[in-house]
C-alpha cells in the first residue's frame, strides 16, 4: 500500500467501521466514528510503517486500486501463533468476481512467511456478503458474540 492508498484507506475504513458500529452496537454515528478513528489511530501510531501490521492493495491489471487488507500479525487478544485481520474492503463495483477471495490468500500467504500458523477476524452477524466469503475460503466459527435488545 502507498502513501497515497493509505490515506484513503484509513478514512475509508474507519467510516465502514463506524457505521457497522452505529448500526450493531448503539453508537451514535458521531460517537461511532470517534470510537473507529480513535482505534485505528491506536492499532497504526506509525501509519502503513507500523511494525507488526500489513496493508496490501487490491490492483487489477491495468493498475486500479480496487480494495485492501488490513492484518496483524499479532491477535489483539493474545492468542499464540496467530494473526488477525483487521480490515478487508473490496469496491462496490467489483465485488462478486473473487477478489476478496484473492486478497485473503494473498493475506494468508504473506502470513505464513512471517511463521505465523492461523488467522482470525471478526465479522458483524448481520454481514451475510462477508460471512459467505469468509466460509467460502475455509474460515470456520471459533467465537460467537450474541446480544438482545431490551427496549426502553
Amino acid at each position: 500500500m502507498t502513501d497515497a492508498e493509505f490515506a484513503g484507506f484509513r478514512s475509508a475504513a474507519a467510516r465502514a467501521f463506524a457505521d457497522e458500529l452505529a448500526a450493531t452496537g448503539g453508537w451514535s454515528p458521531e460517537e461511532a466514528l470517534e470510537r473507529a478513528l480513535q482505534g485505528s489511530a491506536e492499532l497504526l501510531p506509525q501509519g502503513r510503517a507500523t511494525p507488526g501490521m500489513l496493508l496490501l492493495t487490491a490492483v487489477l491489471d491495468d493498475g486500479t486500486a480496487v480494495g485492501w487488507l488490513w492484518l496483524g500479525l499479532t491477535h489483539p487478544r493474545g492468542t499464540p501463533d496467530c494473526a488477525f485481520v483487521y480490515d478487508i474492503e473490496i469496491a462496490e463495483g467489483h465485488r462478486g468476481a473473487g477478489l476478496g477471495r484473492a486478497l485473503l490468500a494473498a493475506g494468508e500467504d504473506v502470513v505464513r512467511s512471517h511463521g505465523v500458523a492461523a488467522v482470525e477476524l471478526n465479522v458483524f452477524g448481520d454481514n451475510a456478503r462477508a460471512i459467505g466469503l469468509y466460509t467460502s475460503a475455509g474460515y470456520r466459527v471459533v467465537t460467537q458474540q450474541m446480544r438482545k435488545d431490551l427496549g426502553a
